[in-house]
């Protein structure tokens, strides 16, 4: 009985952890979108409604160009933020989502967001696939910023 308590708990302690629900790794990678993929779609074409679904004081600091403060989805204001964001956006333009406050599988925001939206009836929606944080996949790349 004791060897299989250890086995259990040490295959526990071995075993990466599969997402939770309402994580975003649960998220499809069929409506991911690339950070390099979405900034080529800025220079051209018909251009997203992009929403950024993370904290105020990030999309202060710096954010995507045409982005939108749509609330942190993680919490029931933010909810309320991003559905009074989304009232005004048709509901069959491609919208982009994105957060980037940390590394993706820890994010408690964007899959909040892609859900409420989806749940809205949105049916173009990507959501940008940020691994570690806003910084680092998007501005120190070179990416297009606007700051304040």
């Amino acid at each position: 009985m004791i060897r299989a308590f250890l086995a259990a708990l040490l295959l526990a302690i071995v075993t990466p952890a599969l997402a939770q629900p309402g994580s975003a790794p649960t998220i499809p990678q069929s409506v991911l979108i690339q950070p390099g993929e979405l900034a080529a779609a800025l220079k051209s074409g018909p251009k997203p409604v992009i929403l950024q679904v993370g904290f105020k004081i990030m999309y202060d600091e710096a954010h995507i160009p045409g982005a939108l403060y749509a609330g942190p989805a993680g919490k029931d204001d933010g909810i309320a933020a991003l559905k009074m964001a989304a009232a005004s956006i048709d509901k069959g333009n491609q919208v982009v989502i994105y957060c980037g406050c940390c590394p993706w599988e820890h994010c408690p925001n964007i899959a909040a967001a892609w859900r409420t939206l989806k749940d809205l009836g949105f049916t173009q929606l990507k959501v940008l696939y940020i691994a570690n944080n806003f910084g680092a996949d998007w501005a120190e790349k070179g990416l297009p910023v606007v700051h304040g």
